[in-house]
């Protein structure tokens, strides 16, 4: 009895293991398959956020179009009035003939779900005085804020009608909404 040696990798293939050629084919192929399954991801994944990216300009532009009609179906003048709205913030432009119809517009839109932020490029034609804004509390009320500006609770539809037409009703203000406060009453 003796120990024969051969060649591992030579001789017939009767399917009980595999050759080091064939283990380095398959070990490419799966390389291969791999890198292709890995490219097919990343090339979705590229899909995806386009379609995420013109689904969200697609819906900008819808918010945009809403914010404008919304505006307009104020009753407020404005010219070229013209409203972008890009992640929460809404950029408006336009030409008013006074600061109560500016402070207005950007109210009515600032008060609106989703906006958190409006950059005004408003042009004015006269150049009377600012509003001053107050942010509504919990608890407030008209009167009760028009004591606190003016010092009468009686002079609460001062307030309102600087509001209108975005307030229908006086009794009918909620906490974070923000007010225009006339400097004079």
């Amino acid at each position: 009895m003796g120990v024969f040696d051969f060649v591992k990798e030579a001789g017939a293939k009767i399917g009980i293991g595999e050759s080091k050629a064939d283990k380095e084919a398959k070990a490419e192929a799966a390389s291969a398959e791999r890198a292709a399954e890995v490219s097919k991801r990343v090339k979705d994944r590229k899909a995806k956020a386009a379609k995420a990216e013109r689904m969200d300009r697609l819906a900008d532009h819808k918010k945009s179009q809403g914010l404008e009609d919304y505006v307009k179906g104020l009753g407020l003048e404005v010219q070229s009035l013209d409203i972008r709205y890009d992640d929460g913030r809404a950029t408006v432009s336009g030409k008013v003939k006074d600061q109560a119809t500016r402070e207005k517009i950007i109210l009515a839109i600032g008060n609106v779900q989703d906006v958190g932020q409006v950059s005004d490029d408003i042009e004015v034609v006269d150049d009377s005085a600012e509003s001053e804004m107050h942010v509504v509390q919990r608890g407030d009320t008209l009167s009760a804020i028009a004591k606190e500006h003016y010092g009468d609770p009686m002079k609460y539809p001062v307030i309102f009608e600087a509001n209108r037409p975005m307030l229908k009703d006086p009794d009918l203000i909620y906490p974070g909404q923000v007010l225009r406060i006339p400097a004079e009453a």
